[in-house]
């Protein structure tokens, strides 16, 4: 659950390599109909605006320009696939909730995110961010809802952990545990991370390498 665990975990070393090689930016679709050619397992980062997508994209990978950050909500207005070391598509997608832009935008990339989570076969799983601040939100529960008729795997991700004292931390897993505790297609178990801090990487870049490798992509 922190990253002073023992290193016993196989794919942890397999999923610093897996992220330590190339990623690149290939493709950007602001609609279902020029998303790329399914050639790979892909892997999706959704949540609110502003949760922290660009930056856990950009630790995941070690590089802090790879996906694009922003103080300002909504700046990413597609959904942005990466190919991290010709074994996996990244995908960063559209944060839903809150932009600083029309409605009317708004609406259209909450559309395309759900579009997309819906039927997308090449899609293995969604790792949806959540504020640990704040916890899961109503405008949260749309897309879990989304996921859940839609039977995608998905796993929440619990971003900005370090601002957080270690039993406000602990609480916050477990109250978010126990809310998608009846969610057939969720992962049980809820990851905190930190960008800044590096808390939780390599935890994550195993859970994806692990899900790679159930998928014979290794």
């Amino acid at each position: 659950m922190t990253d002073t665990a023992p290193d016993t975990d196989p794919f942890r070393e397999i999923g610093r390599k897996l992220f330590a090689g190339e990623a690149d930016f290939i493709w950007a679709a602001n609609s279902l109909k020029n998303l790329p050619p399914q050639s790979k397992v892909e892997i999706a980062f959704a949540g609110r605006s502003n949760v922290g997508k660009s930056s856990l994209v950009n630790a995941l990978t070690g590089r802090n320009t790879l996906a694009r950050t922003s103080h300002t909500p909504g700046r990413t207005q597609q959904l942005n696939f990466f190919n991290i070391n010709d074994r996996l598509h990244l995908v960063d997608m559209p944060g839903y909730g809150y932009a600083a832009v029309d409605k009317e935008k708004v609406h259209a990339w909450t559309q395309l995110i759900h579009d997309y989570l819906r039927g997308r076969a090449s899609l293995a799983r969604v790792y949806v961010l959540i504020d640990a601040r704040h916890g899961i939100k109503p405008v949260d529960e749309g897309v879990l809802e989304t996921l859940g008729t839609a039977a995608v795997s998905y796993q929440i991700v619990l971003t900005k952990a370090d601002e957080l004292k270690k039993g406000e931390l602990e609480k916050r897993i477990a109250d978010t545990a126990e809310k998608i505790s009846k969610r057939a297609a969720a992962y049980p178990e809820v990851l905190p991370t930190s960008s800044r801090t590096g808390l939780g990487i390599p935890e994550l870049r195993a859970g994806i390498a692990r899900l790679l490798g159930e998928r014979g992509a290794l």
